[in-house]
């Protein structure tokens, strides 16, 4: 768990660090201070589970056991990237991990989600199910649950038994805008319970609370007893977009921030090992970034003729 977490700080911090020379090709949404909800949804899974990521879907890739080196390759626009360059930081896909292309439209990888858990409750069903109980675990933000397609999803979801986790990353701002500004009741649970499905929030972002929660909710999705919901508290500690920090910007302030940096999780965790075990991990975990980034640099740009394929007129 500890070698996630840390994998996913370290890359994003390399990330944030090599983007302002131009390298990576397109926009960054990093998760730094978010990583326990992904590495603490994604732990308890089984290696046929699928999972559904939003455009800050580093953490959720990585969780899942998404390729590193083929991630950076796709931020520097490279061919070897997950989406051979053409995709960017918001459309990474890993279908060899299971991992459902990212979308970066907000909300629209929920019902891309729900159609998945469909197919794999129609599968699970089969005469012979090759892989029975599969699920999948949807992420996304509070602002995703301001669309209707969320409430649509809910419904059917419940209506029709489907195994899926929906996992509510709540760091409390869609872009600049606070809950407080957008949500008449923030007893988001609430809401989602009347659905019919069983719902939970973690304010502090435990990754071991989260990894506790979601071992008990994949029990029941796995036996056919419909979806589960999960709102996780978290806090980014960069901008929403991009790799500097905002909290000069006027809609929120460094206070803020404070407690969250207390509750750091990649920390706490950490020193929960041994010297000598977490040092070994993180000169892995150095090993594997610095590899995936010459990887990236080395790598061929698409061709020309890469224009025109993959698309549907």
């Amino acid at each position: 768990m500890y070698y996630k977490l840390q994998l996913i700080r370290r890359a994003e911090e390399e990330i944030a660090r090599i983007y302002p020379s131009d390298k990576i090709k397109s926009p960054v949404h990093l998760s730094i201070g978010q990583e326990a909800v992904a590495v603490g949804v994604c732990d308890p899974l089984r290696p046929d589970d699928v999972v559904s990521a939003s455009y800050r879907g580093h953490a959720a890739y990585l969780a899942k056991g998404g390729n590193l080196a083929a991630m950076f390759a796709e931020l520097y626009g490279k061919s070897t990237g997950c989406s051979r360059g053409k995709g960017g930081s918001m459309h990474l896909v890993g279908m060899d991990r299971h991992i459902l292309g990212a979308s970066a439209v907000v909300g629209t990888t929920i019902p891309i989600a729900l159609g998945y858990a469909l197919a794999l409750q129609r599968e699970n069903k089969g005469r012979q199910p090759k892989n029975k109980g599969r699920m999948i675990a949807a992420f996304f933000g509070d602002g995703a649950v301001e669309e209707g397609v969320f409430y649509e999803s809910l419904n059917f979801a419940s209506l029709q038994k489907l195994p899926v986790l929906f996992v509510c990353e709540n760091n409390g701002y869609a872009i600049h805008t606070p809950l407080s500004k957008r949500w008449a009741s923030s007893r988001l649970c609430e809401r989602v319970e009347t659905f019919g499905i069983p719902a939970c929030q973690i304010p502090d972002s435990n990754v071991l609370t989260i990894w506790e929660k979601v071992s008990d909710a994949c029990v029941g999705i796995r036996q056919g007893r419909g979806p589960a919901f999960l709102e996780c508290m978290t806090y980014r500690w960069k901008e929403h977009v991009g790799p500097g920090e905002d909290y000069e910007s006027g809609y929120r302030t460094r206070e803020e921030l404070r407690p969250w940096l207390e509750n750091d999780q990649v920390r706490i965790i950490g020193a929960l090992l041994d010297k000598t075990a977490k040092g070994r991990i993180d000169g892995e975990v150095e090993r594997e970034i610095a590899a995936a980034i010459e990887f990236a640099e080395n790598s061929p740009f698409p061709a020309p003729a890469e224009l025109s394929t993959h698309v549907y007129a």
